[in-house]
This record gives C-alpha cells, structure tokens and sequence, in this order.
C-alpha cells in the first residue's frame, strides 16, 4: 500500500483544489433530499449524464415520496429503461419511497442509519446524501475517490472504508466538507485510471504517484 502524505501535503492539495475550483458540486442533478437519493440510486453502474437524462423527465412526474409511489413501478421502468440495472432500479425507487412514507412521513432522513436501511441505499450513496443534502462530512468514496486516495497518497486504504475513515480522519476540518467532491472531479477529468493528465495536474509535484505521463 502506498504511504501516506504528510499534513502539510495534504493540506496544500487541497488549498489548490479550492483554489482551482472554490464551490465544487455533485454532477446529479436534484432539487432537494428526495431527488437527489433517487438520481444516486439509479446511478450505480450509470453515468451521471445518463441519469440526468432520465431523471428529467421522472422529476417532472413524480418529484416525492408519493408521487413515485402513485407513478408505480412499470411507469418508473419506463422512465429509466436507459439506465442500467432499470427493473431493481425500479423496484428499489418505489420500496424506499413507500419506506419514507410510512416511516418518515415523506422526508429523508439525516442518519446513515436510517438511509442505509432503505432498498438500493449503501454506504457511498448514504454518504452522498449526508454530504449534500444535509451537509455532513461525510466522505463518498467511488472508485475515483479510491484511485486518486492511494494513487496521490492524500488518503491510502486497502478498501473503501479504510480510505472513507483516512480521509474524515486526517484531512483538515476546513476541507472535510468538499473533499470527496474535489476527488471524485480530479480522478473524473485529470487523475484518470488509464492515462492521467500529470502534465495539466495541479498537484504533481507533490503526489507520490511516480509512474507520472508526460
């Protein structure tokens, strides 16, 4: 496993990212709690592009917990036929939705717990939600987020969660809020999986990542 950064170095990446980008966002788009657990549910396995294609349109229909419930699963497999794994997809919109209903009163949420609980819903999207919709520092580690915490050193795992609890444990409070946004967007456009960009890459000189492209 890759050692890990220093504070120093950890906290000058992320000045930089906030330098370079000071207001970063999740690329799903939503209008509140509700909306947003939906679109990163159907996001598993699905681009954020793809779903937001989707989700337009669904959102026009059914925007609630009682709105998707009355739309029914059929008409939701219909809405979302583009996105992969669609039929369970549907399945889980509509179990979560009921959940939220009988057990919530139509709100989310604001425990991992309790996401956790719901069809479709694990630790990444619980965590997605928390951050966002709620504002919690909570870390959502995709496979972006775990390629550039071990690639760069910022925050070194064996696994998801060994990097989920590195990165609330060591990076600095003031950063805590929008790290998994600024990792998710330097692994999406400039850290790569097959070719990273080293050249246009803010933090080059500081990653450990030594096999660096021209």
């Amino acid at each position: 496993m890759r050692r890990a950064l220093d504070f120093a170095r950890q906290t000058e990446i992320f000045r930089r990212f906030q330098a370079a980008n000071p207001a970063p966002a999740g690329e799903l788009e939503h209008a509140d709690a509700f909306t947003l657990l939906v679109a990163v549910v159907l996001s598993a396995q699905a681009t954020d592009a793809g779903v937001n294609k989707a989700t337009r349109g669904l959102f026009a229909r059914a925007a609630t917990p009682a709105a998707m419930v009355a739309l029914g699963e059929e008409r939701l497999v219909e809405a979302i036929r583009t996105i992969g794994l669609f039929r369970q997809k549907a399945r889980n919109v509509i179990a979560l939705s009921q959940i939220l209903i009988e057990r919530y009163a139509g709100t989310v949420p604001d425990s991992r717990a309790a996401l956790q609980a719901l069809p479709g819903v694990g630790r990444k999207t619980a965590n997605v939600v928390l951050n966002i919709a709620f504002g919690h520092p909570a870390q959502a580690v995709d496979t972006h987020v775990f390629r550039v915490a071990n690639r760069t050193g910022i925050a070194p795992g064996r696994d998801v969660l060994a990097v989920e609890r590195a990165l609330e444990d060591n990076l600095p409070v003031q950063f805590q809020r929008h790290a998994h946004h600024r990792l998710i967007l330097h692994g999406r456009y400039i850290c790569t999986a097959r070719q990273p960009r080293c050249g246009s890459c803010p933090i080059s000189d500081i990653c450990l990542f030594e096999e660096k492209t021209p």
